[in-house]
């Protein structure tokens, strides 16, 4: 197996709105940096709706044509082991005679992301600094912490012992909660590849299209409760989620790809 020879935290254990850290951790530094951000929602998208983005809040809203409505109030997901890629890189970390200098990646986690509701474009935003070079390739998990691995993440945060996903609003009127254990690892190619400069900063954005989420095949939207555990959704609604992600540059923060084109996300369990 392939050494590890490249982690950095990102800058400790939320997904908030953070400063550019260093490896030192004692401030800014003129090293190469990615910005990663967090989207529910593109500029455009909203624009295009007639909404005003200085009205926009939270929470978010979804109908269909049956006379169901779903208000989300809180959506929240555990996130591990975001890593940064190049595949020339990655082959010869395989290699007996590679060094650090060979392999570029970057480990984080678990860490508890709170996803912008009602908010225009990426509004969650952290920094890490990473090696000068290329990549091609972004992954994360969505992680389903276990205490084996993840006592100290579960002890700040009790209610995701065993639980990924967690998702509060009403659907009809009728309060819900809602819970995962999805543990999925998402990958992402990014084309074209992203460009770090040795003194340079690039910009990537995860957008969450949570208004597929709770929805059947033909569009209609199904009551969150019934994708719990054991529930007639809950594979419904976990290949919804695992759907609804897409990675990619964003240079602009409007939570819309650069390059005006889709990622192939793969997921594999």
């Amino acid at each position: 197996m392939r050494p590890m020879t490249y982690r950095h935290a990102l800058c400790a254990a939320g997904l908030v709105a953070v400063a550019a850290c260093s490896d030192s951790g004692s401030g800014p530094t003129s090293d190469p940096q990615v910005t990663l951000s967090l989207a529910t929602h593109p500029v455009a998208a909203l624009a295009a709706k007639g909404v005003s983005l200085s009205a926009a809040t939270a929470p978010e809203t979804y109908t269909d044509g049956a006379g169901n409505t779903l208000v989300l109030t809180r959506v929240q997901l555990v996130i591990r082991e975001i890593e940064m890629e190049n595949e020339a890189a990655e082959n010869a970390c395989d290699l007996p005679t590679s060094g650090d200098d060979d392999c570029a990646e970057i480990e984080v986690g678990p860490m508890l992301a709170d996803l912008p509701l009602g908010l225009a474009g990426a509004s969650r935003t952290l920094s890490t600094v990473v090696p000068a070079g290329t990549y091609d390739k972004v992954q994360f998990e969505i992680h389903k912490p276990e205490s084996s691995d993840d006592a100290a993440f579960i002890a700040a945060n009790p209610a995701f012992d065993g639980v990924s996903i967690r998702a509060e609003g009403t659907y009809n009127g009728t309060p819900f909660g809602y819970t995962s254990a999805l543990d999925v690892e998402m990958e992402f190619a990014l084309n074209p590849p992203l460009v770090v400069g040795a003194n340079g900063a690039a910009d990537l954005t995860i957008l969450v299209d949570l208004g597929t989420w709770f929805r059947a095949l033909d569009g209609a939207l199904v009551d969150p409760q019934s994708a719990n555990k054991g529930g007639p959704n809950e594979g419904l609604v976990n290949e919804n989620v695992k759907r609804s992600l897409e990675t990619f540059e964003d240079e602009d923060h409007d939570g819309s790809d650069d390059h005006g084109g889709l990622d192939g996300a793969v997921a594999t369990l």
